[in-house]
Parts: C-alpha cells; sequence; structure tokens
C-alpha cells in the first residue's frame, strides 16, 4: 500500500506541470490595461438586470430581465467622456413565480390601470447624461425612461473585467452596477406600502467590440 501510495504521488508530480500548461486560466481579468477604446454593444445572453422589493414587511423577493441591448462607447484616456444606452424589454420579466409572472404582466381590467406593467409594456431604455470615474469605479447618471414616464437615475457602477471572448474572440469588458428607483414615480404604485416602492437594481453586463 505505501509503495503505491508513492507511485500515485510522483505520477502526479510528473503530471502537475503539465496541467498547469493545459490551464489557460479564465479569459476576462480586472485590468483595466486590457480595455481599448471603441464602441461595444451588450451581449443579450450575459446581461442580466435584477430587480428585489420587499413583501408585507416579512421578506424580499426579486426577479430578472434578460435579453437586453444598448451600446457603450467608451475611451480608457477619458473615461468620464463614456456613454450608455441601454433597452431592457420588460415583457420578459421573470420570477420564480408562475402565478406572480402573469400578474406582473396581467392586462389593464376595463376603466383601470394595469397592477403592474401590464400585458404589452413597452422597453424601458436608460441613457447617459454624465460619468464620474474614479478607479475601476463610476456614477453613471441618465435618464430611465419606464412605463412611459423619464426619471433621472444614478447607477454605482464598478469596472469587473476585460479580455477576449475565447468563442467568438471579441474584445469583451464587463461591469455590474446598483442602483434605487421608487416605483412610484413611474406610476406604478400597485399595493404600496405593502408592496415597497423602493425597488433595488443589481446590473451585471458584458459589452463586446463591435
Amino acid at each position: 500500500m505505501r509503495f503505491r501510495a508513492l507511485a500515485i504521488v510522483a505520477a502526479l508530480a510528473v503530471a502537475a506541470p503539465v496541467i498547469a500548461q493545459q490551464d489557460p486560466g479564465t479569459p476576462g481579468a480586472k485590468d483595466a490595461s486590457r480595455v481599448t477604446a471603441g464602441t461595444y454593444a451588450a451581449d443579450p445572453t450575459h446581461t442580466l438586470v435584477g430587480w428585489r422589493v420587499n413583501h408585507f414587511g416579512f421578506n424580499d423577493y426579486f426577479g430578472l430581465i434578460g435579453d437586453v441591448s444598448g451600446t457603450l462607447v467608451l475611451d480608457p484616456k477619458n473615461p468620464n467622456a463614456a456613454t450608455v444606452d441601454i433597452t431592457i424589454p420588460v415583457s420578459k420579466i421573470l420570477t420564480a413565480s408562475e402565478g406572480l409572472n402573469k400578474h406582473l404582466l396581467k392586462p389593464a381590467e376595463a376603466g383601470k390601470s394595469a397592477d403592474f406593467f401590464g400585458a404589452t409594456p413597452a422597453d424601458a431604455r436608460f441613457v447617459s447624461k454624465r460619468v464620474a470615474a474614479s478607479g475601476t469605479k463610476a456614477v453613471i447618471t441618465g435618464d430611465l425612461t419606464l412605463n412611459g414616464v423619464t426619471r433621472e437615475v444614478a447607477l454605482d457602477a464598478e469596472f469587473t473585467g476585460a479580455g477576449a471572448n475565447p468563442y467568438n474572440k471579441k474584445e469583451t469588458v464587463g461591469f455590474e452596477a446598483t442602483a434605487k428607483v421608487k416605483r412610484s414615480d413611474f406610476n406604478i404604485a400597485y399595493g404600496i406600502p405593502l408592496v415597497s416602492d423602493e425597488v433595488e437594481l443589481n446590473i451585471t453586463v458584458a459589452f463586446e467590440k463591435k
């Protein structure tokens, strides 16, 4: 048994350099020197907008919106000049509950407004107006249009990685951002205060260079 154990250890020692050479590591890294200037498009399959509200004061529930599209124009030498234009398909909002999904997109009854978004909600859109960058973080202030209402919203954003996508070879940059909005500001007041007015947003986005 001792000889067998020694043989296994010896085999692993021989194989370790080979394994190390085969491991390329992750394609992206939080290294701003990898970012190049240009116009980037949001990768809809790896970009998500998460939202979170409180229910009856008991606990929070949350959901996601995917298939986000849009562009980022970025010059790492002048990050404050960056611009972002993002479209969020509210009609694709999802939770873990089929019943809640249906309620969020429930058609408006005759003479009444929809409880939340209605059956065919327009896409939401965020268009930046100014950027204040500091290191790998930035405050991105812009106009959010939701449910036919436009309000100014500030995103606390952070650069999370850059590199070449190993599959399509496109230069990619990643960011995460958070924000808080009041849904009553966008005429979505159903259930307040039983369902919180304040909505926490968590955004993760990958942009691929065009």
